[in-house]
């Protein structure tokens, strides 16, 4: 599939135009110069012909401010993998030296580059667009990436030589998602683990902004990666953009199977931390939890067992969650969290027949372990079977289902979690009448 970067200096409408090509509002817009960072990923189809975009961060050239910097090497990598380039200039406010940057760069590489015009809406922005000729890239394309005109007919000039293309695959993969309070070390784990600088880092809490998606298909593996924003109290969240960048988290639990959940050894188990546990559990996903910094902490032997237990402690009644202590700066027992969010996600997905249900654990809620009378009155269970969801829930059907009691209820799951390992899932089981 044909792979189209989007450049150009901030604020000339890249994610808009992004958001525009994949029918979709992943990308963060702002008025604020510099919302992106991150490389963004998406796919478009125009006429039959699909392909892949990539929205980038403004480029500005010789600054040292530390985002910048990287927002820089972002951009040299999307470049590299791209076959096609659309570059963003803002016809309202006209050539800048930051534009003329961009150009020499874009100058120097064999791609096809795409000089495109935005912000076009009237006739007379029109007559302005001629001292783009000097930029050296050919006749600008206008646009008004928020209203779609113009795109078009740059589109049709733009995928005139691509390949038909295919459906994405990757689409349909299982979507981890790491989430966690500002600076645990998002990044840098999915930076380590795909072994590329595919997310900025830096020590300034609030680094990522989107929500990033990368593919990782190695060692075995297959799924979906998404790094997300920060999540901090709602009380800290006071600016527009941060309040974007938190709904963007939020939607990416929605959209996930498994949550890698990540603390900072360094700060302990906050509440802010079981607030998004609270989030994951209510959405109904998988989760692991990864304790990362944990060469900052001073150790003796019961630290690793004291603090376990301190977790599970704050985040019940649902404890039978897995937890990693890590150091990705190290590169301690990370392929160890990979693998055991492989388990949960098969865990979330297991399907157990009807006919396994009703031979392994009637007898324990019949015979072995029935639930308490109320009144004076026997609850019978007659049946059992699972829901067709995403995830595990199951219908036990009984003459008395309004009498069965909270610790029983805790009960039946906490045999069923024995007997087919859905560690690290949480699960919903309901008492019906027959």
């Amino acid at each position: 599939m044909n792979l189209v970067a989007i450049v150009g200096r901030p604020n000339v409408g890249k994610s808009t135009l992004f958001n525009r090509l994949t029918e979709s509002r992943r990308a963060i817009v702002d008025e604020t110069a510099g919302v992106t960072r991150d490389r963004q990923y998406g796919h478009s189809d125009w006429n039959g012909k699909l392909f892949s975009v990539i929205d980038t961060g403004g480029y500005v050239m010789g600054g040292d401010d530390a985002f910048e910097i990287e927002i820089r090497k972002q951009v040299a990598l999307a470049i590299d993998e791209a076959d096609a380039i659309l570059f963003l200039v803002n016809a309202r406010e006209g050539l800048t030296p930051m534009d003329e940057d961009v150009a020499d760069m874009l100058r120097k590489c064999s791609k096809p580059v795409f000089l495109v015009a935005n912000k076009v809406d009237n006739a007379k922005e029109m007559d302005g667009l001629g001292e783009f000729y000097s930029l050296g890239l050919g006749e600008p394309y206008p646009i008004a990436g928020i209203s779609g005109s113009g795109t078009g007919e740059l589109l049709d000039a733009l995928v005139k030589d691509f390949d038909s293309g295919e459906e994405d695959p990757t689409d349909n993969l299982p979507r981890i998602t790491v989430v966690g309070r500002p600076n645990v070390g998002k990044s840098s784990f999915i930076n380590t683990i795909t072994g590329q600088q595919r997310n900025i880092v830096t020590p300034i809490a609030g680094t990522t902004r989107d929500s990033v998606y990368t593919h990782y298909n190695l060692f075995g593996f297959d799924f979906n990666f998404v790094d997300t924003a920060g999540l901090r109290r709602k009380q800290k969240v006071s600016e527009d953009l941060e309040f974007y960048s938190v709904m963007r988290s939020i939607r990416a639990i929605e959209a996930s199977d498994v949550c890698i959940l990540m603390l900072d050894a360094s700060q302990g188990i906050e509440q802010q931390d079981i607030s998004i546990f609270s989030l994951i559990q209510r959405n109904n996903k998988g989760v692991v939890i990864v304790v990362n910094k944990w060469d900052l902490v001073e150790k003796d032997n019961n630290t690793h067992r004291q603090f376990e237990d301190l977790i599970r402690e704050r985040i019940a009644p649902f404890t039978d969650v897995p937890i990693i202590f890590t150091s990705v700066i190290n590169k301690q027992r990370i392929f160890r969290v990979l693998e055991t969010a492989k388990q949960v996600y098969e865990a979330r997905s297991r399907r157990i027949s009807t006919a396994e249900l009703n031979d392994t654990l009637l007898p324990i809620v019949k015979e072995q372990n029935p639930p308490p009378s109320v009144k004076g009155k026997w609850i019978k269970i007659k049946y059992i079977t699972q829901l067709p969801t995403a995830y595990p829930q199951f219908a036990f059907f009984c003459n008395l289902p309004q009498y069965i009691r909270d610790p029983y209820r805790r009960y039946v799951e906490n045999r069923m979690r024995e007997l087919w390992d859905f560690h690290g899932v949480p699960m919903k089981i309901h008492f019906r009448a027959k």
